[in-house]
């Protein structure tokens, strides 16, 4: 397997606990909205509330190493996750402040600034995949008779164990110098204030494609440079007094999303609807209806985003330019809002009230001027260079959307993907995300393009000589499933 397609299965075993976020969003914006100023000192359920989505905030590194073992284990076992579990622990253990200390008898004042950090996404990340490779290698090893109770899945707890303290002794030297050079990394596109915001932007979207976005946005967004602009926007008022989080800085890495996937997006959307052949309108209306209505109310973007990523790279680079200039643009005028998911409506009104949010309603202005820019650009390259959006394929079969659960059964639509990809004999791996079927074939070349769209595919992405993806939409998963019982 191709070091990208590994980095692919990362980025979607991320999605596990990633997946944790809008719990915490959902409840540290309502406490903020009722208590906006105390932070839970006027109000006892505020204070709930906010403790509560803290709870997952404070500790994404370590829902980082649990989902991510999870997430990357073979047969998608618990014992997987609790190997990171206990990996995390041994790690963040001896590397914390007091136990370098210990360990190199030094004062603890001596102790370097970077394990003041250890508990971060970056180093749960690490510790997942080597848990989950720790897994997927021990967890069928049988031991003598005498130790079989310690056989199979209860041994690989008991490795990880070892093995993390073993990493443990290797950062013990290396983390400082990771941290410095992540650290000098953040702090020049700070410097950059709100070009850095804007070159942030940029890449964000275009590394969308290949899945490895979750790398740029736990820099950014999490506290690995010392940026931490979600969780320091979401702390409120608490971020303020403890001196964590400033008024009109903090969340610039968030706000300028909200005009482009609340109304940006929805005016590409129109565009393209606009630009399909009249016989072809109302299956594009369907498409695009509900994968804008996603946008807005969610900020989940991939499905409008596939639908001409592949057949319109052209859109995607200007897709991604217009992000980047709409960060820019609202980080330079200190419009701030923030988000626990997506920059969709929710989490625009549940940061309405927080401390942090700033001038937040100028976002929707910005939005309704960036419909107007993104219908325009759309509509106009699409007539231009003649781009083969959906409803303009030369093919009208290309455009038939097959859902499982509306022209046929789920096991039905399972054959016919299997049949797609080259047949059964194909498959190596087979697993999916929250849009995209992600596979490990024999040989990608096998697959019929044409027939893949015909059950709804919105483009594919092939990775080293065995790697490739599938964009499909929310179903994927199931999909995925229905094939692997079809295979097995």
């Amino acid at each position: 397997m191709s070091i990208l397609s590994y980095a692919q299965k990362i980025g979607q075993a991320l999605m596990v606990p990633v997946a944790a976020l809008p719990a915490a969003a959902l409840l540290m914006g309502i406490g903020y909205w009722l208590d906006p100023d105390g932070w839970g000192a006027n109000s006892q359920l505020a204070a709930l509330l906010i403790k509560s989505g803290a709870a997952i905030i404070d500790n994404m590194g370590l829902l980082f190493a649990v989902g991510v073992a999870f997430g990357l284990s073979k047969d998608k076992h618990g014992s997987a996750a609790l190997s990171g579990l206990v990996g995390f622990y041994v790690v963040t253990t001896l590397l914390s402040p007091g136990g370098v200390a210990q360990l190199q008898h030094i004062d603890p004042s001596q102790v370097p600034a970077a394990f003041n950090k250890i508990n971060n996404q970056f180093v749960g990340i690490l510790i997942g995949v080597i848990s989950a490779e720790l897994y997927n290698r021990f967890y069928q090893v049988e031991l003598p008779k005498a130790l079989s109770f310690f056989s199979g899945k209860r041994l690989v707890p008991i490795v990880v164990a070892f093995v993390m303290i073993a990493l443990s002794f290797v950062l013990l030297y290396v983390w400082p110098h990771i941290f410095n050079a992540l650290v000098s990394f953040g702090e020049s596109i700070k410097d950059l204030g709100a070009v850095g915001a804007g070159i942030y932007g940029f890449f964000n979207r275009l590394l969308i494609s290949v899945g490895l976005h979750h790398a740029l946005n736990s820099v950014f967004w999490f506290d690995v440079a010392g940026i931490n602009d979600i969780p320091n926007f979401l702390g409120g008022a608490k971020s303020l007094a403890e001196g964590t989080a400033t008024v009109g800085v903090t969340g610039m890495y968030q706000a300028g999303f909200f005009p482009v996937m609340m109304f940006g997006l929805p005016g590409a959307a129109l565009a393209i609807y606009h630009s399909a052949k009249p016989s072809q309108k109302t299956k594009v209306a369907s498409i695009m209806l509900a994968a804008a209505f996603a946008s807005f109310f969610t900020g989940i973007t991939e499905p409008l985003e596939f639908s001409f990523m592949f057949v319109a790279p052209i859109l995607y680079v200007i897709h991604a330019l217009l992000t980047g200039l709409s960060v820019f643009i609202a980080a330079s005028m200190h419009w701030i809002a923030g988000f626990g998911f997506s920059a969709g409506l929710v989490d625009m009104v549940l940061s309405s009230r927080n401390p942090l949010a700033v001038n937040w309603y100028m976002l929707i202005v910005q939005g309704l001027v960036f419909f107007a820019i993104y219908y325009a650009i759309f509509r106009t390259a699409i007539k231009v260079f003649n781009l083969k959006t959906l409803g303009r394929e030369e093919q009208e079969e290309a455009m038939e959307e097959s859902s499982a659960t509306t022209t046929s059964s789920r096991e039905e639509t399972a054959i016919k993907f299997i049949d797609a990809l080259g047949g059964k004999e194909n498959f190596k791996n087979i697993d999916a995300c929250i849009t995209r079927l992600r596979l490990t074939l024999v040989d990608h070349n096998n697959i019929n393009e044409v027939q893949l769209k015909s059950l709804g595919s919105k483009g594919t992405i092939k990775i080293g000589n065995d790697g490739l993806q599938v964009i499909l939409g929310p179903e994927a998963e199931l999909v995925a499933e229905a094939i692997k019982r079809q295979i097995h």
